[in-house]
C-alpha cells in the first residue's frame, strides 16, 4: 500500500531533511503551496495538494487542506471496511503521517 505524508508547515527549519528521510522510508508527500516549492527546489517529488483534492487553494491560501479527502484520509481507520469503502467513493486515500 502507499504511504502517503501531508507536508505543510509555515517555518520551513529542517523541513528538506526530515522529507529526505520520509522520501527514504517510502513515503509519498503530499505538499502545500510554499513547502511544496521549497522541496521541489531542493530536488524533492512532491504532490501539490491541489492537485491531489481537485481543489485550488483560495483566500490567498489560507485554505490548501480543508477538504474532505484530506480529513478522510487523515481519521480513516483502515480496519473498517466501511472507512475504506468511503475512501474509494470519494477517490481519497490514507495519509499516514501529518506534518504541520
Amino acid at each position: 500500500m502507499k504511504r502517503l505524508c501531508l507536508v505543510s508547515v509555515s517555518d520551513k527549519t529542517g523541513v528538506v531533511p526530515l522529507v529526505q528521510e520520509l522520501k527514504a522510508l517510502g513515503f509519498e508527500v503530499l505538499s502545500t503551496g510554499g513547502t511544496a516549492a521549497l522541496l521541489r527546489s531542493s530536488g524533492l517529488e512532491v504532490t501539490d495538494i491541489a492537485s491531489w483534492t481537485g481543489s485550488p487553494e483560495i483566500l490567498g491560501g489560507r485554505v490548501k487542506t480543508l477538504h474532505p479527502k484530506v480529513f478522510a484520509g487523515i481519521l480513516a481507520n483502515l480496519e473498517d471496511s466501511r472507512h475504506r469503502e468511503e475512501l474509494a467513493h470519494i477517490g481519497a486515500e490514507p495519509i499516514e503521517l501529518v506534518v504541520v
